[in-house]
């Protein structure tokens, strides 16, 4: 039954979504926005990330209880991200950004956001959210270097534009570790109107070969990882719409869309709450994630093969192109 519930809520999305209307002049304002990002700008910033890692000092992992953790899936000894968290704020500042430190302490993971924000001309409280975590294991190309490349990127693409609403990038720190970074930061918000959210997290892999991508649980998908997934839940199901019928007429990359049922926080969505789109959910915030699903696909997932030699950057172009559309068209700009 949940297997059919879930085969239901793919198609039925998907299906709606052609029949979404985007009218002529925001479809154009954002196809060229989208069109503006740069595929060698984003192989560059991957791997200036990846480096970052490599040459960073690994979080203690004595002050993990080794024996509760499962070491091959969260290899916690070779955690780094502070020097990743460097080149965010540098990146954010370098474009004319006010960049904002969110610091939150802990007893093990004390967390640092880095916040770069456009205030919106007309809408200035209803604001539009792109994120993704910088911290990762090992090099992280994949995870999550691929995700801070595109936000970057969105940024520079921003940077001195003018937008009918607020347009705020956010580094989240220790996703990899309980998603402590973007829980803080959902509890901070404090009632405020997010128009639309996406989260990045490992989007930069694919493998056309039959066969390699495997099934996200309940979910129909193709067996080639030649797409990238975007995944709702229900409150988030209008930007799940407009962003697959965005992605039809732009024809930027293959796009799948899913959405889980309610909140999200059923045991049947246990592999859709895997990053920081999750807190946004359970607060009850609408927000997309976007992946290459990951460890459904990404045979180098959390090990020292993650590197920027793997990843697919024409497919990681499509994605942010995607991505900047989606963001151009619900923040209502660029303005002339």
């Amino acid at each position: 039954m949940r297997a059919l519930r879930a085969t239901l809520l793919l198609l039925a999305v998907n299906a709606c979504a052609s029949r979404v209307p985007v009218e002529e002049p925001a479809l154009l304002r954002a196809g060229d926005f989208g069109a503006g990002v740069e595929q060698a700008r984003l192989e560059s910033d991957v791997a200036a990330l990846a480096a970052a890692h490599l040459a960073d000092t690994p979080l203690d992992c004595g002050a993990f209880d080794l024996e509760q953790i499962n070491l091959e899936h969260q290899p916690v000894c070779h955690i780094t991200r502070e020097k990743a968290r460097q080149l965010v704020q540098e990146r954010f500042e370098s474009l004319g950004y006010t960049v904002t430190s969110q610091d939150a302490a802990g007893p093990v993971t004390p967390t640092t956001n880095v916040i770069a924000e456009l205030k919106g001309t007309t809408h200035p409280d209803e604001v539009v959210v792109v994120g993704a975590h910088y911290d990762s294991f090992y090099a992280g190309a994949d995870d999550n270097s691929s995700g801070v490349a595109a936000m970057l990127e969105m940024a520079r693409l921003a940077a001195g534009k003018r937008f009918a609403r607020t347009v705020r990038f956010v580094g989240f720190d220790m996703e990899e570790l309980g998603l402590a970074g973007s829980t803080r930061y959902v509890r901070t918000l404090a009632g405020e109107e997010i128009v639309a959210s996406i989260i990045f997290d490992c989007i930069g892999y694919k493998d056309a070969r039959p066969g390699a991508q495997l099934d996200l649980p309940g979910f129909p998908i193709p067996n080639t990882g030649d797409f990238v997934a975007a995944i709702s839940n229900e409150q988030s199901r209008p930007r799940l719409e407009e962003l697959y019928a965005l992605g039809s007429r732009l024809d930027f990359v293959p796009i799948r869309g899913a959405m889980a049922p309610s909140d999200g926080s059923g045991p049947f969505s246990g592999n859709l709450m895997r990053s920081d789109h999750a807190p946004f959910w359970l607060a009850g915030y609408n927000s997309l994630f976007l992946t290459d699903t990951a460890n459904f696909r990404n045979p180098h997932y959390h090990t020292d093969k993650d590197v920027p030699s793997t990843l697919d950057y024409a497919f990681l172009a499509g994605v942010t192109r995607l991505s900047a559309a989606g963001i151009a068209y619900w923040a209502e700009g660029p303005l002339p």
